[in-house]
């Protein structure tokens, strides 16, 4: 029984349990990295201010990286990035500097403890190596979790990049041929992605998917309390981001709801704060509302659970 549950679970993150295991052990999948019953935490970086920030750099942004505000810094600077050369955990730059990445090979059920486990083995690796996944054993045996390590009231400064360039480390020195390639490759499946800014506007991006342009933006709310005040500005016809603009559904991330807008292509990304500004507004004001829900608006709050999916 086991061993069947061991192979749904592979299947329903995507893993082929028959194959290799990434993190170079030479068995497969299924009995290293894979083994065992894994158990999911469904809002791994709950308690922290930058919560929204870490959803989004693990779930749609393409390239970002940030620094790590830990409790304690370490000799080392460390930054967090979307991702890394070869989807890694984690990397050590020639100079020191640790990179940990969100978008990664493989996971457990707990990216909050794999992260910090991640950032362990960095502190003391040596510089030039990497981490393919965060396998059994790594960073040490005792369950250290990012809600230990980073300042909690902290949010990120995220910067967004629009190519790979930042992989190469800032000494000027030409990449080879097969390095040059890897990141022409990456670089040529981003989608433009800007961040939304002004009063009341945090982890709210704009990205073009190639034919359509959307807002994504990761709400930190009880999901409760945001269909609520949704649902009560959708009754009030207040739900878009103004002229050109559509809410297309939410789905959930790590814990989170992420409600979505399919906006005007055409428009510049820079256009979109100012709306945003104003639906920030709009919605702390259905937030703080207390009275019961109106039979129109718990009609739309059913229509909008029904445009919602969950990712994991």
């Amino acid at each position: 029984m086991a061993k069947k549950n061991r192979d749904k679970s592979s299947a329903a993150t995507g893993e082929n349990p028959r194959r290799p295991c990434p993190c170079g052990s030479g068995k497969r999948y299924k009995a290293c990295h894979g083994a065992g019953d894994d158990v999911i935490v469904t809002r791994p970086f709950e308690g922290l201010a930058a919560e929204p920030d870490l959803v989004a750099m693990r779930e749609f942004l393409p390239s970002a990286v940030a620094p790590l505000p830990l409790r304690e810094a370490g000799e080392r600077s460390v930054r967090l990035a979307t991702v890394l050369p070869g989807a890694s955990a984690a990397l050590v730059r020639p100079d020191g500097e640790i990179l940990l990445g969100m978008q990664v090979q493989t996971r457990s059920g707990d990216l909050s403890a794999d992260l910090a486990k991640a950032l362990r083995w960095a502190e003391t690796a040596e510089p030039g190596s990497a981490l393919p996944v965060v396998g059994p054993g790594v960073g040490g045996g005792e369950l250290v979790r990012l809600q230990d390590l980073l300042v909690a009231e902290a949010e990120l400064d995220l910067e967004l990049h629009q190519d790979f360039g930042w992989w190469l480390p800032a000494d000027g020195e030409e990449p080879g041929a097969e390095i040059a390639a890897t990141i022409e490759r990456a670089n040529s499946v981003i989608m433009p992605t800007e961040a939304l800014t002004g009063e009341g506007v945090r982890a709210a991006y704009w990205v073009d998917t190639g034919t359509k342009a959307h807002v994504r933006w990761v709400r930190p709310e009880p999901e409760d309390a945001l269909m609520a005040a949704l649902a009560r500005l959708q009754a009030a016809g207040e739900l878009d981001l103004g002229e050109g603009s559509r809410y297309a559904g939410a789905f959930r991330a790590h814990g989170l709801l992420v409600p979505v807008w399919d906006v005007d292509r055409e428009m510049h990304a820079k256009e979109w704060s100012a709306p945003a500004v104003a639906f920030a507004r709009r919605l702390s004001q259905a937030l703080a509302a207390t009275d019961e829900l109106s039979p129109a608006e718990r009609s739309a709050r059913d229509a909008l659970a029904g445009k919602q999916v969950t990712l994991r």
